[in-house]
């Protein structure tokens, strides 16, 4: 099973990684989906940006490094504060954060707090913004010898990240009367639908579902649902099907 989705519909939450959804910024074709082609340094490591966050995420990133040094793996890493600064009136992340994730070309992020209903813009969304990462990548898996409701859980979330909620444009009409735009465009829907497929194939997959909510933002989710609907025709060995968001919830 395979799931696009436009809603922040889930079925699953992967801890961290910020390094294989920069990858979504490259051509969505299969063989370009989850590669990292970085040299090691003179120190025979591969040079890694790490954001360790707020919160519980510099204890969290720290466990990480622990592990990694445990594992052996041949990481150095190299610990930047994404702490948004204002330019020109922009929330946008420290120039050090962004020429270190630039060179590296990868970077573990750490849980980053976002404000609730005031504060600065989500740095979350920021990093999304500035380095294009249009797909949010989730997959869910049944781990051998956990006991949870469900046996052989399998399956992979590709949600967009960079419109619909996600767009951020919000405005005061009046006072007390506040409007939020969901701007949907068919290139960007193409975009992540055609990422969808392709990494359906790269991993071996067969289905691609898209969940929306096209019965009720019969032009938005509307465009979506027809850009998904087109671009399946690109992929005929890939059995494409469309759900409701509330219906797929309540399926999970």
């Amino acid at each position: 099973m395979f799931n696009l989705s436009r809603s922040a519909f889930s079925t699953s939450k992967v801890a961290g990684a910020f390094a294989s959804r920069a990858m979504a910024t490259a051509s969505a074709q299969p063989t370009a989906i989850g590669q990292y082609n970085g040299t090691k340094n003179a120190s025979g490591n591969y040079e890694v940006t790490l954001i360790p966050g707020d919160g519980i995420g510099p204890e969290i990133s720290k466990s990480v490094e622990r592990i990694f040094e445990a594992a052996k793996v041949p990481i150095q890493w190299e610990s930047v504060d994404v702490t948004p600064v204002l330019r020109d009136g922009k929330t946008v992340i420290p120039d050090e954060a962004l020429h270190s994730i630039l060179r590296t070309k990868i970077a573990l992020k750490g849980p980053l707090a976002t404000p609730i209903g005031k504060g600065h813009v989500s740095l979350n969304l920021t990093l999304r913004r500035t380095f294009n990462l249009y797909a949010n990548v989730r997959p869910c898996k049944s781990v051998p010898g956990f006991a949870t409701h469900y046996d052989n859980v399998n399956t992979v979330l590709i949600r967009e990240n960079t419109e619909g909620e996600y767009s951020g444009i919000e405005h005061e009409v009046v006072g007390g009367v506040m409007q939020s735009i969901k701007l949907i465009t068919k290139p960007a829907s193409e975009r992540v639908a055609r990422f969808a497929f392709a990494h359906a194939i790269a991993t071996g997959r067969n289905h691609v579902t898209a969940v929306h909510k096209a019965n009720i933002m019969k032009l938005s989710d509307g465009l979506f649902l027809q850009a998904c609907q087109e671009v399946a025709k690109e992929f005929p060995n890939v059995q494409f099907d469309e759900v409701l968001l509330d219906r797929a919830c309540l399926q999970i």
